[in-house]
């Protein structure tokens, strides 16, 4: 609106403002006018009048107001018809604030907006490359996800190098794919969310640059987002009776931590674990028992077929004062089983996913005796798709009196999806972020939280 009416007086005044308005970005002729104004003398008073006179205009016009989005779609090199199928899909200009109009771009997301929010998503931390389009409203347009397996099989585990070569090659054509399937302009999203950490360091920065590059060309804001908070906010896409605060197990194949969630951007870290993972100790058991890739499904899969206290394993920190996991000495008790001779690799392998659901239990039990005022217990991430792990953990919230919530199994690995409704929530509070934004390997959650003791901490 300021940017319309500025660009206006700055033709009078004979600037170009086709070039830099190019963006639909408001404060480039705005800036440029006020800058004119105080070359000419003009007062703060001057640029107030000027601004009230816009917005009362505004306000009170609303063949102006057509006439202002029309004008920048121009400037911008787009089709009025486009326009028009926007404001029909949005039930008409004021049901959705003109929220996809190139003229509120630049402008700041409203916290608490009634309005739907469209957000396109990018994830691309592991092996997993995916896109997707997701509404505030919890509807998921369209989702892309093309998996790496067949690449990284023959060495057993995830090679960084090849993971982030596919991504390359693969993002570009799913982020065509999902606008195409739910019929979408890159024009009428409203921000659009990638993954900027904990991950792989190229496989994030391809995902991330990718969204810098849209959003740049698009002048659509970023919401920069910590993979983890993607997890962390994922039940409650599917589940809309999950309200904040509950406490979050959430358990992948990089991370295994206890969170207790009050809300979007409030996490505070209960329990980390001070060595492997809980997917990292699934995925090591695996190549140990010679199981394959991945080693998630391919141990619940043996584990089926096999005794669970067949061998006896240990159960780390179990019963310990210590808030925190630990599996690195269940790995390696693993290999000395399989070592040994005396034992079936399903058995081992229904004793190994035994131990990780008691330790598990054991761990999530101690926190939610400290966790005053959580509405639910819930569990997210790679390992939450195991249906032992599901099951225990439905036992655990049932004896505390909480609601058990999990995300389909889809949900629960990396996808796009999640990394979408994350920055929906995000972008409706007004998180939104610079194309300085950085790409990191390690972000904790919590970064206030106590560090925990142990070389192989993942915050």
């Amino acid at each position: 609106i300021i940017g319309d009416a500025a660009a206006r007086l700055l033709e009078v005044l004979g600037h170009d403002v086709r070039r830099a308005n190019h963006l639909g970005d408001w404060g480039t002729p705005f800036g440029m006018l006020v800058e004119h104004l105080l070359e000419q003398g003009g007062a703060r008073d001057d640029l107030t009048a000027f601004y009230q006179a816009a917005r009362a205009r505004f306000d009170a016009d609303e063949d102006f107001r057509t006439r202002s989005r029309r004008r920048v779609v121009a400037l911008q090199g787009g089709d009025e018809p486009r326009l028009d199928e926007r404001e029909r899909r949005a039930a008409g200009a004021d049901a959705k604030g003109a929220g996809h109009s190139a003229l509120v771009l630049a402008a700041p997301p409203v916290a608490g907006k009634a309005a739907m929010s469209l957000i396109l998503g990018i994830e691309s931390s592991c092996d997993e490359t995916a896109a997707a389009l997701v509404t505030s409203d919890r509807r998921i347009l369209a989702h892309r996800l093309a998996g790496q397996e067949a690449a990284h099989r023959p060495f057993g585990g995830v090679v960084p190098e090849i993971a982030a070569r596919a991504h390359v090659e693969i993002l570009p054509r799913l982020v065509e794919e999902v606008l195409a399937e739910a019929k979408i302009d890159l024009a009428e999203v409203d921000a659009i969310a990638a993954t900027a950490g904990p991950g792989l360091i190229g496989g994030v920065m391809v995902g991330l640059v990718t969204a810098k590059g849209l959003a740049l060309a698009s002048g659509k804001p970023l919401v920069a987002l910590n993979h983890l908070e993607g997890h962390a906010l994922s039940p409650m896409l599917s589940d809309p009776g999950l309200v904040f605060p509950y406490l979050l197990l959430l358990v992948s194949g990089g991370h295994c931590q206890l969170l207790f969630v009050e809300g979007v951007g409030r996490y505070r870290r209960r329990a980390t674990t001070i060595d492997d993972a809980a997917g990292e100790a699934f995925d090591k058991s695996a190549k140990l028992l010679g199981l394959g890739f991945p080693g998630g499904p391919a141990v619940e899969q043996a584990a089926q077929r096999g005794n669970p206290d067949a061998v006896p394993l240990p159960r780390p920190l179990v019963g310990s004062d210590e808030p925190h996991f630990s599996f690195a000495g269940l790995k390696s008790a693993v290999m000395r089983a399989k070592e040994g001779g005396r034992y079936l690799a399903e058995d081992i392998a229904a004793s190994f996913q035994q131990a990780v659901v008691d330790c598990l239990v054991d761990r999530t039990a101690r926190a939610l005796d400290r966790a005053d005022g959580a509405r639910a217990l819930v569990v997210a991430g790679g390992v939450a798709a195991n249906q032992s792990v599901r099951a225990a953990l439905t036992d655990l919230a049932a004896a505390h009196g909480l609601p058990f919530v999990a995300p389909p199994l889809w949900l629960c690995t990396d996808n796009a999806a999640m990394i979408a409704w994350a920055g929906a929530l995000r972008f409706d509070a007004g998180l939104v972020d610079g194309l300085d934004a950085p790409a990191r390997a390690r972000w904790p959650l919590d970064p206030e939280a106590e560090k925990a003791r142990g070389a192989g901490v993942k915050a």
